[in-house]
């Protein structure tokens, strides 16, 4: 596996929340190690977006109506970066409608929104700052979505917790605390999309688990499953990326294959068509990251170059334009990347040079350049 393959893509999917008229739709929370100053790993979640430094400390920017910034403060967006408050020392940071970290010792964090026990501190409170996840785990691993959390420890066990498709063998129900994914795999990778979520095993075999109504587990059915079945076609991957009803993952050889819902073109094969099983991405690029967001996928090649197809409304796809693509376009402006996340309806990446950019829709401040202007190519992150 790649240094720079991403550890952890997860999860979008709109989600009703009690008393709330506005709710994220949360995206593959990517759970990476944090590696230079400044922007050292960044994180498009729902309507928010998250870093964390080589210091290990965590900022967050955007909306914050449930409190996903762990600023200490809720329904106060911020349009550029806030530091997350506990003075804990992160390694890793994964933003989904809410938001996990894990610190350089492997435990792992949450806030924001709790009401189904998506931060597995046992409880249904929603806090506005870091709380432990409950059972002592070590992670080395974490992928927040938009109402459960997947963990993989140390040794590669996946845990999830939350509001079902824990992948547990039993029914939809919801766990406040971690509970162990069925079948005793040993896990890589893990990424929690919308409704599902899928992980990569040690010798590069995909499993996913959940629902599959629209084909995202890529079993060869549209049977929603209780725990692990693996992927069809018989590809090695080293990256893999589930998304709001989708899925992508990359082969050891960087070529890009996705699978499921294909409305918008996030698959990326020139179509519109549902995929039951892998179909490759078109053009022929070689990646060395792939995420999948809200209804789109964007990738970066081994040269740091980024491409992005499927939906591309409030231009999430950073081409200049807002026009849906089947296939992949390259990302305007010319910019180097080193990583690569898609949100739900905004992406970023982390430039060579360690420079933060953001595009696509920014109503709440998630692009943290300081406006609430939606850009449809890559815009600068205010550096606090």
């Amino acid at each position: 596996m790649t240094p720079r393959v991403i550890l952890a893509l997860l999860a979008f999917a709109p989600l009703p929340l009690l008393g709330q008229a506005r709710q994220p739709t949360a995206r593959p929370g990517t759970a990476r190690i944090a590696q230079t100053d400044r922007f050292a790993r960044i994180d498009a979640g729902g309507l928010h977006t998250c870093w964390v430094t080589t210091n290990g400390a965590a900022y967050c920017w955007g909306i914050n109506n449930l409190g996903q910034l762990g600023d200490g403060n809720m329904g106060i967006a911020r349009l550029s970066p806030v530091a997350v408050v506990g003075g804990l020392v992160f390694q890793a940071i994964s933003a989904g409608s809410h938001t996990c970290g894990l610190t350089t010792a492997g435990a792992a964090y949450c806030w924001g929104y709790n009401g189904d026990g998506r931060l597995g501190d046992g409880t249904t409170d929603t806090p506005l700052s870091p709380v432990a996840v409950a059972g002592g785990l070590v992670f080395r691993a974490i992928s927040a979505g938009s109402g459960h959390t997947c963990g993989l420890t140390t040794r590669g066990a996946a845990y999830c917790w939350g509001d079902g498709q824990l992948g547990d063998g039993t029914s939809f129900g919801l766990s406040t605390r971690p509970v162990a994914v069925a079948g005793g795999l040993v896990f890589q990778a893990i990424s929690r999309g919308g409704f599902h979520t899928c992980g990569l095993t040690t010798g590069g075999a995909a499993y996913c688990w959940g629902r599959n109504l629209e084909g995202q587990l890529s079993d060869g059915t549209t049977i929603n499953r209780l725990s692990p079945v693996a992927v069809s076609g018989g590809l090695v991957f080293q990256a893999i990326s589930a998304g709001s009803t989708h899925t992508c993952g990359l082969t050891t050889g960087g070529a890009a294959y996705c699978w499921g819902l294909n409305a918008r073109g996030q698959l990326g094969d020139g179509t519109t068509n549902t995929a039951l099983s892998p179909v490759a991405v078109a053009g022929g690029l070689v990646f060395q990251a792939i995420s999948a967001g809200l209804g789109y996928t964007c990738g970066l090649t081994t040269g740091g170059a980024t491409y992005c197809w499927g939906l591309n409304a409030a231009g999430r796809l950073g081409d200049g334009t807002t026009i849906n693509r089947l296939s992949p376009v390259a990302v305007a402006g010319g910019l180097v990347f080193e990583s690569i996340s898609a949100g739900s309806n905004h992406t970023c990446g982390l430039t060579s040079n360690v420079a933060a950019y953001c595009w696509g829709q920014n109503a709440d401040g998630q692009l943290g350049d300081g406006t609430t202007t939606s850009r449809s190519t890559p815009a600068a992150v205010v550096s606090p």
